[in-house]
């Protein structure tokens, strides 16, 4: 099989590597992790001025793709500039939900997030749900032509810098049960609704959320009552193929900053890199890194498969990449020495992304007997 890009793809990922490549370096994103909102409102401007956030939405919404290789090719370039803005969250996640279960009125606020205009922040994990999706104790009650909402979300990555938030709740059932949870989306201002937000350690801002009585009309609701949880389902595995995507630019880069880095320093006369067991260190990391793009493109290319290959396909993506990625962020920072633990240099803020993304929708051993689970099916 060719696994070429096309040349649509082609175009968009040479345009985003010039874009971020002229835009992006590390004083400029140590300057936006300094920020209160932990992004750059000019940076995602230019991102919907060249398409990029159209790329991950299909025709039918006003964008230009949403297949998983679109996916891919965008995330792998963000991973590789270190992108700290919430592509995925507001795109992704927050937007993937808005098209697939919103009526008219609601699928109008895609067009807004295509051309940037819009932020959004997806609540969906709780203190007690660690990656089960179908655990939701946030509970929402009629009151007359309202809907009260009552719980705590965590860890709701660009909450502070959103407008709107979808909100998960649990309208029938028992705490695990499968069906009974809706989504709402939430004014971020709403009246009973209050944030704390922190930095996080691989740059952006989320926010521990608690709704207390907050209410809001039965329209927010999105789709029908009770039966949201396989479209969060459908777009976690989005996020998941954008993640490892993003992974696997993030050790391009660290791989290449090794590379680099063995061919500059010298000791005894001759670069260190010319040390039969530093390139032999080497070396594994870039077959590795070989693994690593193969999994990615299957995981890519599964997408729209059935949800038990997809959830399997993905699930084996992710457990290597995580394995993969430690290995990579590891000796990429031993071969460096000291140099690669300061914030100033480009390979700190690199695997710290790397090591952090193994802990988002699930780790290497979550991922691991999911794929055990999946395949016993």
């Amino acid at each position: 099989m060719n696994f070429d890009l096309t040349e649509e793809r082609q175009m968009l990922q040479d345009t985003l590597r010039r874009f971020l490549s002229d835009k992006y370096d590390t004083a400029a994103r140590n300057a936006i992790l300094d920020s209160e909102t932990g992004l750059s409102e000019d940076i995602w401007n230019g991102l919907a001025e060249l398409g990029i956030i159209g790329a991950l939405f299909s025709e039918d919404y006003g964008g230009f793709g949403g297949a998983g290789f679109d996916i891919a090719v965008v995330f792998e370039e963000l991973g590789r500039a270190g992108v700290v803005e919430p592509m995925l969250d507001t795109a992704i996640l927050g937007g993937g939900l808005l098209a697939a279960l919103g009526d008219d009125a609601q699928k109008e606020m895609v067009e807004e997030v295509i051309g940037g205009a819009l932020h959004l922040a997806v609540a969906h994990g709780e203190p007690a749900s660690r990656y089960d999706l179908n655990r939701v104790e946030t509970t929402a009650k009629a009151a007359g032509d309202s809907i009260v909402l009552n719980g705590r979300k965590a860890v709701v990555v660009n909450a502070e810098a959103a407008d709107h938030l979808i909100v998960s709740a649990r309208e029938s059932g028992a705490v695990g049960d499968v069906d009974g949870i809706s989504l709402f989306v939430v004014p971020s201002d709403a009246a009973g609704l209050t944030m704390r937000g922190y930095a996080l350690m691989a740059g952006g801002r989320a926010a521990e959320v608690t709704l207390d009585d907050v209410s809001v009309p039965a329209s927010a609701r999105l789709g029908e009552a009770g039966k949201a949880l396989p479209a969060i389902e459908n777009a976690v595995a989005a996020a998941n193929v954008a993640l490892a995507a993003e992974t696997m630019g993030a050790m391009q880069s660290a791989t290449e900053l090794t590379k680099d880095y063995l061919m500059t320093r010298k000791q005894f006369g001759r670069p260190i890199g010319t040390f039969q067991a530093l390139a032999h260190r080497m070396s594994d990391m870039l077959i590795e890194l070989e693994q690593a793009r193969s999994a990615v493109i299957n995981a890519a290319g599964h997408l729209e498969s059935d949800s038990r290959i997809r959830d399997m396909q993905i699930a084996s993506a992710r457990n290597l990449m995580g394995r993969v990625g430690r290995l990579v962020a590891e000796e990429s920072i031993q071969m460096h020495g000291g140099i690669a633990m300061t914030q100033e240099y480009e390979l700190a803020h690199i695997a710290k992304r790397i090591t952090m993304a193994d802990h988002r929708f699930g780790d290497t051993d979550y991922h691991l007997e999911r794929f055990i689970a999946l395949s016993a099916a």
